[in-house]
């Protein structure tokens, strides 16, 4: 190569440097995607490299006292907030990733407001939890609302998984892009009346260890609600 071909392809280089590093992915394994309708999280597709054991989180202060009362798929009760259908595929890392049929799947959330039921002052109440038994295809579904928020903490919902046989297989959270949040926080007020998160996922202790197996997918609006659709891969 001569010195002009040589000086010609460094230019090149030095102007497509700022698109490259555009690229580079967010360090704490986040997204930095823009749209307030669809952004995926990024343990949501079928390739191997998108199949590592998910990460194991607390349970939180707030379980649910006894999960096999809460058999039901539309976990709302009497909580209001823009709806949202939360879709959790469960796959076996230890048999390539397949799905995993015939497990329980609990979560639980807290309220528009930040309050989780059985606690507090909902001591006798038993809104936004419940427990589904995955499909042929690792699938458990539920009817909810979009999550509020409470000081401290990011958005997220509290998943618990158990075998057949009711082994413990991974107690995981899930993590919610910011911009789909902001949108919800500061469009819904009707049922959101707090304003924005003041925890992001990067500030949040339990998300330290990152968050890009555990963000959400997530597509929909305000106004016609949002669909959730989020794989947990656990060692069964």
């Amino acid at each position: 190569m001569n010195r002009k071909d040589f000086l010609l392809k460094s230019i090149g280089l030095i102007s497509l440097s700022p698109l490259v590093q555009a690229c580079i992915k967010d360090p704490e394994g986040g997204t930095n995607a823009t749209s307030t309708d669809s952004i995926s999280g990024t343990n949501n597709g079928s390739s191997s490299a998108k199949c590592s054991i998910t990460n194991t989180e607390t349970e939180g202060p707030y379980p649910t006292h006894v999960p096999t009362n809460f058999i039901i798929k539309d976990i709302r009760a009497d909580r209001q907030g823009t709806p949202m259908v939360a879709n959790i595929v469960i796959k076996n890392g230890k048999n390539a990733c397949n799905p995993l049929s015939n497990v329980s799947v609990d979560i639980w959330h807290c309220d528009a407001d930040g309050n989780y039921s059985e606690y507090g002052n909902s001591t006798s109440a038993h809104f936004l939890r419940g427990r589904q038994t995955t499909d042929a295809n690792g699938q458990a579904s539920f009817q909810t609302i979009f999550p509020g928020w409470y000081s401290g903490r990011a958005v997220h919902i509290h998943v618990h998984v158990f075998d057949a046989s009711g082994k413990s297989l991974l107690v995981t959270q899930i993590a919610f892009p910011a911009a789909i949040c902001d949108t919800v926080y500061t469009t819904a007020t009707n049922f959101y009346k707090r304003g924005k998160a003041d925890t992001s996922n990067e500030r949040d202790g339990i998300f330290s260890d990152g968050y890009g197996l555990e963000l959400a997918g997530l597509s929909g609006s305000v106004e016609n609600g949002y669909t959730l659709n989020h794989t947990i891969v656990v060692n069964a």
